[in-house]
């Protein structure tokens, strides 16, 4: 990847050290089994993005202490969305709302 160099990784031994790594910032949660559309949600420029397996989503013990569950909102039809593409999307409408899209 020729961008690797712009982007910050950071791995965390566990839930538990990336709790204490995020502070007091809001985790919300991505979930299909949320109400709260992302689009009627007020983001906040210091959130942090939080998006479970597509497979199995997330465990309840994480789900449980998020700040917040949200979902995109799409047609009944559909069980749910690839990763990449929701992250995307939300991530958009999250930077949007901040008016922190990039240049």
């Amino acid at each position: 990847m020729d961008y690797i160099d712009h982007v910050a990784i950071s791995r965390h031994a566990d839930f538990g050290a990336f709790k204490t790594a995020i502070g007091s910032r809001r985790l919300l949660l991505f979930s299909t089994k949320s109400q709260q559309s992302a689009y009627d949600f007020a983001f906040m420029a210091d959130d942090v993005l939080l998006f479970g397996k597509e497979s199995a989503g997330m465990p309840t013990a994480i789900a449980d202490v998020c700040h917040a569950q949200v979902r995109i909102p799409m047609r009944p039809q559909v069980r749910s969305m690839n990763l990449a593409t929701s992250a995307a999307l939300a991530l958009g409408e999250a930077l949007r709302q901040t008016a922190t899209l990039p240049g």
